[in-house]
């Protein structure tokens, strides 16, 4: 997130390369044509999924598939039901509007969704679909939304099952190899951490990515595949392209971020993001819907600015992001988009969390307080960060009544149909984070490194969220703040393997080698740091930044 974007640039739009698809015949653009299209021209990827619906509604149905693959699913639903209400008669098209309802990898469908989604079934049943592959399409997502005592991990398994056979019978259908791939990702334990299904997707994806560079699945589902520390650099070809190949998409805008995110590029990172909001309400204001990416965004441009220095514009975007929440909440057809509507507290949670922990104000985040009309689930992450707080400050008893809270709410998690979070990869690594911090909080290092330690080396597997702290610059935290500053300088460089070019990991690394007597490895951290920030020429943790130039400049003489 390193470096100089003004508020200014906030607005600035990819409008220019606003461009778009989706029929067959559409001759994919270039990067340069993209650049200078006309922004009344639509680009959400190229398309050609074959169907036996009527004629006229071919194209149409080409762009809903494309929207599908952008995960731009209301705008999805929008496009199916026009085609349902020119073509009754066009079994696939029920088969689009079941697809939109489920989002892979976002969320497992709530109650409102298995029963649009099996209508929908039901419907293109009633129209047999007039051949063998639009059969098998129908019958394998039928099979998934049908009612039954099958729980979701059966359901996604199976469905996965059933769209690797629709592959291999049509070889030449790009879309079902995508559409598999994305199943590879949908179907993956929560508690996984083998990166075998990322890798089997990838092995789908990218060499159909080579014959088809503007399709928005292959290049979508491959950034999704390679979203993990391990897997990134496999991705960053796409992350350079998915923009161009989707521009109207603010989805698809955003994707590469997840990619720069995890290589620790915050300049792209930060104007990817922009990009996207900018999308954003480019969508509005030719009346689609694409309002929620702009948190998304929000989301990762804050992290971006906190890691290059830039905490003023971060605390802009938080205040930014309310104010549009706000409004948003306002408006009647947001609550028509009710699955999007609960990440309000979402968002108002996080974003400030963020700010307080990564710029190490201990005393604010200690004192957070649950978002009203937050979930369970979300409201866990208010615990989380007091209780890293509670430690920092040595505060034993309030981290202990933390740890309960949000034992809890665990607790309620795991009634709701999110149970699966409390016992994923994710929760584990959570759990035995809090549990160090406790633990240090008290006093006892010991215990609280060991805990820690065991949080890191799961999390190293996955690598963290990309909006997140590293469990293991906590570990090495602990270390530099109990007075062991080689130890602690070992953990920030392994830490930052996985999580690069992080401000507090730079700014710490340097503070255990000096601390260590090193001075040539404190002053490169140093340094590495001051290029991150563009010389610290925007941050407000001047005290850091001072000791920072300070150093650099005399061991330089």
């Amino acid at each position: 997130m390193r470096i100089r974007t003004s508020v200014r640039a906030y607005r600035k739009i990819w409008i220019a390369g606003l461009l778009t698809v989706a029929s067959a015949t559409t001759q994919a653009a270039s990067p340069a044509t993209a650049a200078s299209a006309p922004p009344s021209v639509e680009r959400v990827g190229v398309v050609s999924f074959a169907v036996s619906c009527s004629p006229k509604v071919r194209d149409e149905f080409n762009r809903g598939v494309a929207l599908l693959h952008d995960f731009w699913y209301v705008e999805a639903s929008r496009q199916f039901a026009k085609i349902v209400q020119s073509d009754p008669s066009c079994a696939m098209a029920h088969w689009g509007l079941a697809m939109s309802v489920w989002h892979p990898i976002w969320d497992r469908p709530d109650a409102d969704a298995w029963a649009t989604g099996w209508r929908e079934m039901q419907a293109a049943q009633a129209h047999p679909a007039q051949t063998d592959r639009e059969r098998e399409y129908i019958a394998a997502l039928s099979h998934f939304f049908r009612p039954g005592k099958e729980d979701f991990p059966a359901r996604a398994t199976a469905y996965e099952t059933a769209m690797g056979s629709l592959s291999t019978h049509n070889p030449q259908d790009v879309d079902a190899a995508a559409f598999h791939a994305l199943s590879l990702l949908a179907s993956e334990s929560p508690t996984d951490t083998s990166l075998t299904h990322e890798r089997k997707a990838l092995a789908i994806l990218k060499p159909l990515w080579k014959k088809y560079p503007d399709h928005p699945g292959l290049v979508h589902y491959i950034i999704h595949a390679s979203d993990s520390p391990t897997l990134a650099p496999e991705g960053l070809a796409a992350a350079r392209r998915y923009g161009e190949v989707a521009a109207s998409v603010p989805h698809a805008v955003h994707m590469p971020a997840h990619i720069f995110a995890r290589l620790g590029m915050w300049q792209d990172d930060i104007e990817v993001n922009i990009a996207s909001i900018a999308a954003s309400d480019a969508a509005e204001a030719r009346g689609e819907s694409g309002w929620m990416d702009q948190f998304h965004a929000d989301d990762f441009l804050i992290y971006a600015y906190l890691q290059s220095g830039q905490e003023k514009l971060a605390r802009a975007t938080v205040a930014k992001a309310e104010a549009a929440m706000a409004h948003r909440e306002s408006m009647p057809e947001v609550h028509a988009e009710h699955y999007m509507t609960g990440m309000f507290p979402y968002y108002r949670t996080k974003l400030p969390i963020f700010v307080a922990l990564e710029t190490r104000d201990w005393k604010t985040a200690a004192n957070l307080q649950p978002v009203a009309g937050a979930a369970p689930d979300t409201q866990t992450m208010t615990y989380w960060a007091r209780i890293i707080a509670d430690g920092h400050l040595r505060n034993a008893q309030q981290a202990r009544a933390d740890l309960a809270s949000y034992d809890s709410l665990i607790a309620e998690v795991r009634k709701s149909r999110h149970a699966y979070f409390a016992d994923s990869t994710g929760g584990q690594i959570a759990r035995g984070e809090l549990l160090g911090w406790v633990a240090f909080a008290g006093g006892d290092l010991a215990q609280a490194t060991r805990k820690m330690g065991a949080a890191a080396d799961l999390q190293d597997k996955l690598g963290q969220v990309e909006v997140d702290l590293p469990a293991r610059e906590m570990l090495a935290d602990m270390l530099l703040e109990s007075g062991k500053p080689r130890e602690a300088l070992a953990e920030y460089q392994r830490s930052m393997k996985i999580s690069p070019n992080r401000f507090n990991s730079l700014l710490n690394a340097g503070k255990a080698a000096e601390a260590a007597g090193d001075p040539a490895t404190a002053r490169s951290y140093y340094a590495a740091l001051l290029k991150s920030t563009d010389d610290g020429a925007h941050s407000t943790r001047t005290a850091d930044i001072a000791h920072a130039k300070a150093f650099v400049s005399t061991a330089s003489r």
